[in-house]
């Protein structure tokens, strides 16, 4: 397998996708913002890891830095997409344009990499980091934007998925830290299920909820 593009390439779950799959010996391009953040979380993944500095919600930026991960590994064999705005804000905080900033990041950003490199792949898998399995008016940006994520699945799944890509997300449902029930490597195993489900098995949606999954 050529290797798994990780977006949104953070210290949580990110970092725990990039060591999941690298632990199945598949070469690893990490996606970010900052280069210091990434090169934290290439540090011991133990496996070829290739480090690009991008903005999601910047699409010549984020296309850009994906010809350079398929440049050096091929046409990946997976696609995470882990970036997104996560902030407190009610109904009327946000001005409209700080609305399409996070709208940017936690929808469009899935969309204009799932385009720009799903359509060469033959097989493997385009997984999205879904949430807020309930709205919450007090994340409300988030909310909308994880709503946005869950429709954006199933239309990929209708677009992709007769091609042999499958199209996924894991909804986590609560906040991700070490030791506990949200524990970043916990969560990370859902995304290699995920990968390597037998097509008659595909599910479109796993939900961690910190109590069971399903």
């Amino acid at each position: 397998m050529p290797g798994a593009i990780i977006i949104g390439a953070g210290p949580g779950i990110g970092r725990s996708v990039a060591r999941r799959f690298a632990s199945e010996g598949l070469p690893v391009a990490l996606l970010g913002r900052t280069a210091a953040t990434l090169e934290a979380v290439a540090a011991g993944i133990g496996t070829e890891t290739h480090i690009l500095t991008a903005d999601s919600g910047d699409e010549t930026s984020l296309r850009a830095a994906l010809d350079t991960a398929i440049e050096r590994l091929g046409t990946p064999d997976a696609v995470i997409y882990n970036a997104a705005i996560i902030q407190p804000d009610a109904p009327g905080d946000l001005s409209v344009d700080e609305h399409l900033a996070a709208w940017k990041v936690n929808v469009l950003g899935a969309l204009t990499a799932a385009t720009h490199v799903v359509p060469a792949m033959t097989g493997g898998s385009f997984l999205i980091t879904g949430g807020m399995p309930e709205p919450k008016a007090d994340y409300t940006s988030l909310s909308l934007g994880k709503a946005g994520v869950r429709t954006l699945v199933e239309l990929l799944d209708q677009r992709y998925g007769p091609s042999g890509v499958h199209v996924a997300s894991v909804t986590v449902a609560g906040p991700v830290a070490p030791g506990t029930a949200f524990d970043p490597d916990d969560i990370a195993e859902h995304y290699w299920h995920l990968h390597t489900q037998p097509r008659a098995e595909w599910a479109r949606e796993i939900l961690h909820s910190g109590l069971t999954t399903g």
